[in-house]
């Protein structure tokens, strides 16, 4: 598939490198093109392109919004017209609060709905913000594979965004709508409490583990 990641950072670089790796087509979307920041990045995803949010956004049947998430309003304005695109949302709504990383939202609503009152002519889905980037980068190796909840309302595309996460090394599980972000996004905060909190490696990751059949 053709993807258009908005951003070069951790996030970024890793989705792009993994995704290159399953031979999808990586374009970078950013605000300076060309900035020497971005060559790592663009190296590692099999040479991918660099351009304008909007230039990269054009030809692309999925847009990663791979940016803080006080940024998105702007990613998702830069893109232009987002008719029936996939927007997958990797962001996690954090402030710094009196104790340090806390969600700036949740339960009654979350960042996965707000990107999609944002872009209501796309489908739009939740998913790769419940680890690292360290586990994006690479998700094997573990006694299971990583699980990475997706969530979103389009059924008909979830499909192909069941498939990109599955590409990473994922255990692609369907939580149901966009709704379930207001779940996914406190999971992703879990992650990151035992990360900073609790001293857990950065390569860290749940699983999602069914009993075997016939066993007690």
């Amino acid at each position: 598939m053709r993807i258009a990641i908005l951003g070069t950072g951790n996030v970024g670089a890793a989705l792009g490198k993994g995704w290159a790796r399953a031979r999808h087509t990586i374009a970078y979307g950013v605000r300076d093109p060309g900035a020497a920041k971005h060559k790592a990045a663009a190296a590692e995803a099999g040479g991918a392109a660099v351009a304008s949010v909007a230039e990269a956004a054009r030809g692309a049947e999925v847009i990663v919004l791979a940016v803080p998430s006080d940024a998105v309003g702007a990613a998702v304005g830069a893109c232009g017209d987002l008719s029936g695109r996939i927007i997958i949302d990797p962001t996690n709504p954090l402030r710094m609060g009196a104790e340090g990383l806390e969600l700036a939202i949740g339960f009654s609503t979350s960042a996965g709905e707000q990107t999609a009152a944002l872009a209501p002519r796309a489908a739009v889905f939740k998913t790769l913000n419940q680890a690292g980037s360290a586990v994006m980068a690479d998700a094997t190796g573990y006694a299971a594979p990583p699980v990475m909840f997706v969530a979103g309302d389009d059924t008909a595309k979830k499909p192909a965004v069941m498939g990109l996460v599955r590409d990473l090394g994922f255990d692609a599980v369907d939580a149901g709508g966009i709704k379930a972000a207001r779940l996914l996004e406190p999971l992703a905060m879990l992650w990151i409490h035992m990360l900073l909190n609790r001293q857990a490696p950065g390569d860290n990751a749940f699983a999602y583990l069914e009993r075997s059949k016939g066993k007690a």
